[in-house]
């Protein structure tokens, strides 16, 4: 307890005496914290808005007015055995049609003069959106489905999951994260730098004062202690900064983000941000110690 005390003291004075360093440490990692916060708090709404799109991803199969039910039994059993798939089901000419009229101006069925020019469809859920392709690309292989498919000249035409907007999903989807580990990961290493930096200033500035604890014996753990509290501090103090501007954003910004964008969600549990606070004082601590102890190693031999 008493070195613990005597390191608080030391890292006190480190503090005081390179107070314009010390402070550009602690603002360098409370930047650094909050923008990895802030950062971690909208990837966790992009990934929630990118799951609720993705979960409306489906597979419609087209197949011909003339094909059997057997067949489409058939095709139906093959398709709930593919890996991926959640559900089957089945749309009738009928239900197609009503579907339409209810989505489109009543106009355009009037104009139909009775006659329903729908096609019956396959309707496949997912349980996994990542699978659509080769889902698609498994029912179009299919020899039964390619032989009551409504186009059997081009049986992928006959297949809608919307290809494009799939692809751009997911690869927007990816992007995000490889920014978002590359970012992150660009910032710990700055915020490192820093406090490497301010820790190296403070052995410069006590150099005689360690010369002369290691003449009369101390154990380079003692020596380190005040350095690596200092550190700490310099961690603790931005991180916890980093903390209470994040949770101002949650208690002011979200909930205006949620009234001005209704048709998005904006939601983030209150233990989501109690996760992402203790892993932000937890990553800060480490980056302290760490950045501490790699000015040590480097710039004070013992």
């Amino acid at each position: 307890m008493s070195s613990f005390v005597y390191f608080l003291k030391e890292s006190l004075t480190g503090f005081t005496r390179n107070l314009s360093t010390a402070l550009g440490s602690i603002v360098t990692i409370f930047l650094s914290l909050l923008i990895i916060g802030v950062f971690l708090v909208g990837g966790i709404i992009v990934e929630n808005i990118v799951s609720s799109v993705e979960s409306e991803v489906s597979i419609t199969a087209y197949v011909a007015d003339d094909a059997s039910d057997a067949d489409i039994k058939a095709v139906q059993s093959y398709i709930e055995g593919l890996e991926g798939v959640a559900s089957v089901g089945f749309t009738t000419k009928d239900q197609a049609l009503e579907n339409f009229r209810s989505t489109s101006n009543s106009d355009i069925i009037d104009s139909l003069d009775g006659q329903n020019p729908l096609p019956r469809s396959i309707d496949v859920e997912l349980s996994d959106p990542q699978l659509v392709e080769q889902v698609a690309s498994a029912i179009e292989s299919d020899a039964t489905y390619r032989e009551i498919t409504d186009n059997p000249t081009d049986p992928a035409e006959a297949l809608k999951y919307g290809q494009k907007t799939v692809e751009n999903l997911f690869s927007v989807t990816n992007y995000v994260r490889y920014i978002g580990i590359a970012l992150i990961a660009l910032l710990i290493f700055i915020a490192m730098v820093f406090i490497n930096n301010t820790i190296r200033l403070a052995i410069l500035a006590r150099r005689k004062e360690i010369a002369i604890m290691r003449l009369v014996g101390a154990s380079n753990g003692f020596i380190r202690g005040p350095f690596l509290m200092e550190g700490a501090l310099h961690a603790i103090i931005g991180s916890l900064l980093a903390v209470g501007v994040l949770e101002l954003l949650r208690n002011v910004a979200l909930p205006q983000l949620q009234s001005a964008l209704q048709f998005l969600s904006f939601n983030v549990g209150l233990d989501t941000f109690l996760l992402i606070y203790g892993g932000l004082v937890l990553a800060g601590l480490i980056i302290g110690l760490l950045g501490s102890a790699l000015a040590m190693r480097r710039y004070l031999k013992v």
